[in-house]
């Protein structure tokens, strides 16, 4: 079991204001559970004792004892005498009939998010959160089979990468802030590819790679698949808790730690330039290796790109940030094409690691990304205008159909992490695929069971596309809404519900 555990004043920042009428017990109880299907408290995480929370609190210790009693009674706390009281999400923790357990998962809060299986089918897909190719694809894969020529009289394998492109990537890091040479990039088959290839270099069987929590599915998956055991640290609503980010690699000793620093996935959020200073200063301090991945760090909305921070590794003085990155996002995942920015001590680790996986990329894929990159200025300004016009269309659809669902608007990236009005998300992901929209479900982002009460949202179709989505999901919401079982279901206290036009851009 890992000693994690949440002191007394943490507990009380986390809370806010709790007490919304009713019985002060009911209401502290009601708060931790939403905190536990927030993801805000992980399972295994050790409260403080009764006297200790009672006091930061400014409440009686019957409070407090009664409100852990009411938790201990609906499975979300589990304690035994002499022994601190720890964290747990009981099965169908969400609104009745709920089920954690998602599709091709392996657990509960599982499963890896998949492309549709017929991407010409009728269905809405707000599950994949990726763009149509760009205007300029396909003479970039012209101008690529121009080049091809050069490279057909050798073998063909590429383990570092073609020179071009792993040349302009070392230029586009220098630009970004941080000096790299060509000798530092490995071309892969996709960022999770190269965050595959870390795992596979770096990471035993039963060892603890620390995460976000939210975070991305298939990253879940990836270390599940090793096996390692995912550590969740919780993000704050406004952003990184440096403080909680710190006592986890003290408490835990990881032996990774994976970030998503640049519009983070799926809630959006921005790391600032102090924050990434203090991430990478207790990264050295504890020895543990770091992934950052940027796979989203140019779909910058509300940022101007000079504006950006720095890259992670740029406050990386002892060598233990690696970051990764792809052109799925930003050009076309059809390319299959992605990167691994390593010191360059450790690159010929990972390249013995890849040898039992694959020789190299795709050549003509290398070099069409090359001509999409040379051209990379007209082609990511069409593409923020257009993600900023389909953020905005999916934002308005949302305020005029779902007001109850609360989000901050992202400064950046694909999609709005939402907040539903009650803990029904895998019921409604389910009973929106009735319906021709395809979800993918709050728990799929976090660990045992969090996150029933989210919803990630991506605003990648036509303008279109996403009002007809909202509508669907607004009948399913409303269907959903009126079955007695949900009522139930339906969380007391917490916090009061903004609409969504009222938000305004948060960066961190």
């Amino acid at each position: 079991m890992l000693d994690r555990s949440a002191t007394a004043n943490q507990l009380v920042d986390m809370l806010g204001s709790w007490h919304h009428g009713g019985p002060s017990y009911r209401a502290l109880a009601d708060r931790i559970r939403l905190l536990v299907l927030d993801g805000r408290l992980p399972p295994s995480t050790r409260l403080p004792s009764e006297r200790e929370f009672a006091r930061a609190l400014g409440a009686s210790r019957t409070t407090v004892a009664a409100a852990y009693g009411v938790l201990r009674e609906s499975g979300f706390l589990a304690s035994r005498r002499g022994a601190a009281s720890r964290i747990q999400v009981p099965s169908g923790a969400g609104a009745p009939g709920t089920s954690h357990r998602t599709n091709g998962g392996p657990g509960p809060g599982g499963g890896a998010i998949m492309p549709a299986a017929d991407p010409d089918d009728e269905a809405l897909d707000l599950c994949a959160a990726a763009l149509p190719a760009p205007p300029g694809m396909a003479a970039a894969v012209e101008a690529a089979t121009y080049a091809l020529p050069t490279y057909l009289r050798g073998h063909g394998y590429t383990p570092l990468g073609v020179p071009n492109l792993r040349e302009l990537l070392a230029h586009r890091y220098t630009e970004r802030g941080l000096p790299t040479t060509p000798d530092q990039i490995l071309v892969t088959g996709g960022s999770l590819q190269s965050f595959a290839l870390i795992l596979r270099a770096f990471v035993s069987p039963g060892d603890r790679v620390l995460v976000e929590h939210p975070t991305y599915p298939n990253v879940l998956e990836a270390i599940r698949q090793v096996p390692a055991r995912a550590v969740p640290v919780p993000l704050r609503p406004d952003g990184w808790d440096v403080a909680m980010f710190e006592a986890t690699l003290r408490q835990s000793a990881p032996r990774l730690a994976y970030l998503v620093p640049d519009f983070h996935n799926p809630t959006g959020l921005l790391m600032s330039a102090s924050t990434r200073e203090r991430v990478a200063a207790t990264a050295a301090r504890t020895r543990t290796l770091t992934v950052a991945d940027e796979t989203l760090v140019d779909l910058a909305l509300d940022v101007e790109p000079d504006a950006m921070p720095h890259p992670l590794a740029a406050y990386d003085r002892h060598d233990r940030v690696l970051l990764v990155g792809s052109t799925s996002k930003c050009y076309w995942g059809g390319l299959g094409v992605g990167w691994l920015r390593a010191p360059a001590s450790l690159v010929p680790t990972l390249l013995g690691v890849r040898a039992v996986t694959d020789l190299g990329t795709s050549i003509l894929s290398q070099l069409t990304a090359a001509e999409l990159m040379v051209r990379h200025e007209p082609i990511l300004t069409e593409r923020r205008s257009m993600v900023r016009r389909r953020r905005a269309a999916l934002v308005e659809a949302l305020a005029a159909h779902l007001p109850r669902w609360r989000f901050e608007l992202p400064p950046g990236g694909l999609s709005l992490w939402c907040e539903l009005d009650a803990p029904v998300s895998s019921t409604l992901a389910v009973l929106a695929g009735q319906h021709g929209v395809r979800l993918a479900e709050g728990p799929r982002f976090g660990t045992d069971g969090a996150f029933e009460r989210f919803l990630r949202l991506p605003y990648a179709l036509p303008e279109a596309d996403l009002a007809e989505a909202v509508v669907r999901l607004a009948d399913v919401s409303a269907t959903l809404a009126a079955r007695p079982d949900q009522q139930r279901g339906r969380p007391r206290g917490g916090r009061p519900h903004r609409p969504a036009a009222d938000l305004t851009p948060v960066v961190t």
